[in-house]
Order: C-alpha cells, then structure tokens, then sequence
C-alpha cells in the first residue's frame, strides 16, 4: 500500500521551518562541519541550492502556461523564468569553490601547525 503524498503547502512550510533549522546548526558548527555542510547545500546536482533553482523553473513553466491561459500576468512568469535563470548563474559561479568547500570540511582540525594569515576582505582607500 502506497503512502498519500503530503499536502504541498504543508511541504513548502516544513522544507521552510527545516532550512531554518539548518541555519541555526550551521551558525554554531566549527568550521569545518560548517564548510562540509555549506558544500552539500551549494552542491548543483543535489544540494538544496539545485533544488530549489529546479523548483523555481518548475514555476516558471507553471506561470507561462497560466500566463498563456490569461489567468497569471505575464509579469508573473517572465519574473519567474529570471529568478531561475539567475540561481542556475549563481550555482554555476558556486560550484567553482566546492572543492574548496569539501577539502576544508575533510581537514583535520588539529593538523595545522600553523593558521593561515586571514585575507583582507576590504581594501581601504589612504586619504
């Protein structure tokens, strides 16, 4: 016997209140748990950044059809098909530095006999 699929709705809320929780976790893992989680999310084929982008595309064929029947405005879609193509932008710009993120988060923390010197992040301007 099969089990009923949940209510969508309900879904989307408890995906939503699960990220949430995920965020919490992940402000309080050492770094690197943190880094192994970061590159899971971020992770184009199966970390929640990739899903949610396929879910914004599955929208935006959802909104063109209704846009086409006249009961979505066009603006809904078109809205829709950008916020997709810029997550798949920002996944493909992310999964350059997934090595990165995986190497750190494999690292032993006691292996480094020296930290490295952190990198300036912002560089001011000499009046």
């Amino acid at each position: 016997m099969s089990h009923p699929a949940p209510c969508p709705v309900s879904l989307a809320d408890e995906i939503t209140r699960q990220l949430g929780r995920l965020a919490d976790h992940l402000s309080q893992l050492p770094p690197p748990q943190a880094a192994q989680v970061i590159a899971r999310v971020l992770d184009p084929d199966a970390g929640v950044l990739g899903g949610v982008t396929q879910l914004v595309a599955t929208g935006s064929v959802f909104a063109k059809d209704q846009a086409e029947r006249g009961t979505l405005p066009a603006e809904v879609w078109l809205a829709l098909g950008r916020a997709s193509n810029e997550l798949h932008d920002i996944a493909l710009d992310l999964d350059e530095h997934q090595d990165t993120l995986q190497r750190v988060g494999t690292q032993p923390a006691t292996t480094a006999a020296k930290s490295p010197a952190p990198a300036p992040l912002v560089v001011r301007r000499r009046r």
